[in-house]
């Protein structure tokens, strides 16, 4: 390529190789194709998909994994190994970990957010390393030494889904092995999964009852020790053998770039970050309320949209308009729930037994779904 037809083209660094940095790059070689240079800057050599990750203490496969190289080949994308250290927004300049630079005129942060331990006294869920974390917990289930268990939620909740998840696998797995286990769920949540509405969250309410799994919500914890449970309203007391508590999250502190509260990054409806020329976010770095991959998804089309009408395609960008879809493994056969999202809460939501979109993977996504789905399992 000549440094004439190089610089006739948007130049766009992407910092992230999760969902939305993945989904960008597919997007952006869809909708701007030869319009665009695109750099996707990430320290991480393959794509986990990681919701899917909350079956593997169970004894089910792993989750699939996929070289992060050949994706964002096929994206049209170069693969720079490295991490993103700071930004400097007037020189339109990334600088990496390794005292590296690299050169924007858009760049889009899809960086993640930081998982960070609440309760000192649980066992905190991570899905980069579950397998690891609750192995021994579920082997303990299974031969009867731990007779129960409280699932929690933090008052500042990361994405839900796994908590219920988690408990409702365990119950399932306690069944089959003809054993029992007290289970209970602790969340500031109204109701269970309330955010996929009134619908669902009913449905979702009975088929706990059906397991048996006690559902305390409007909670607000404490730990102080281990086993014991300080529940608010109320200054109620809770005794279990273990806690697993889902993770607080914070936003990844970008320097040279405003944040929001927590370290998030604040953006408009097009994933535009407020108040700055040339730079979007998209995912959990974001400081949308929802942390879920499907959301991460859907900004990071929206900031490619945009992108892509900025590089010269034919096209109209779209604003973000969330709609929530969520796989709910349960031990048997799994619920599909479709939310659609305004001001953090469910409406129009139903919940079903089949899905109700296409692939019907965990992460609904435009454009990384498909394209995975594809994939041959060689390549995985």
């Amino acid at each position: 390529m000549s440094t004439q037809e190089q610089t006739s083209k948007l130049r766009v660094v992407i910092a992230g190789g999760g969902v939305a940095g993945l989904e960008a790059a597919l997007a952006l070689g869809e909708l701007a194709p030869g319009l665009t240079a695109t750099t996707v800057l990430a320290p991480n050599s393959e794509f986990v998909d990681r919701p899917m990750t909350v079956r593997e203490p169970f004894a089910y496969p792993q989750a699939n994994r996929y070289a992060l190289e050949p994706i964002v080949r096929d994206a049209g994308a170069e693969l720079v190994a490295d991490e993103l250290a700071w930004v400097d927004p007037v020189k339109r300049v990334v600088h990496t970990r390794s005292d590296g630079e690299l050169e924007y005129d858009v760049l889009v942060l899809a960086l993640g957010a930081r998982i960070t331990p609440r309760y000192k006294h649980a066992i905190t869920i991570d899905d980069r390393q579950l397998d690891e974390t609750l192995h021994g917990l579920i082997q303990d289930v299974e031969e009867g030494y731990v007779k129960s268990v409280a699932f929690v939620a933090p008052g500042r909740m990361a994405w839900p889904l796994p908590l219920y998840e988690l408990a409702l696998m365990t119950s399932t797995r306690a069944f089959d092995m003809d054993v029992e286990v007290d289970i209970t769920i602790v969340t500031p949540e109204d109701s269970p999964l309330a955010i996929f509405g009134s619908l669902a969250s009913s449905a979702i309410g009975d088929r706990l009852t059906k397991a048996k799994i006690k559902t305390i919500t409007s909670a607000y914890a404490e730990i102080p020790r281990t086993g014991e449970i300080v529940i608010n309203p109320g200054d109620r007391y809770l005794k279990v053998d273990r806690v697993v508590a889902l993770p607080e999250l914070y936003g990844p502190s970008v320097r040279g770039v405003p944040l929001s509260e927590h370290g998030f990054l604040r953006v408009d409806s097009h994933c535009k970050l407020v108040d700055m020329e040339g730079i979007y976010a998209a995912g959990d770095a974001t400081e949308f309320a929802i942390k879920h991959g499907g959301v991460s998804s859907q900004q990071a089309d929206a900031a490619a949209e945009s992108i892509a009408a900025l590089a010269g395609a034919p096209l109209t960008p779209q604003q973000f308009h969330p709609v929530i879809r969520g796989m709910l493994l349960t031990g048997e056969e799994p619920l599909y729930l479709t939310a659609r999202i305004t001001g953090g809460q469910g409406f129009s939501s139903e919940i079903t037994d089949e899905p109700t979109w296409s692939p019907p993977s965990k992460v609904a996504s435009k454009y990384l779904a498909p394209y995975l789905a594809a994939q041959a399992p060689a390549t995985r």
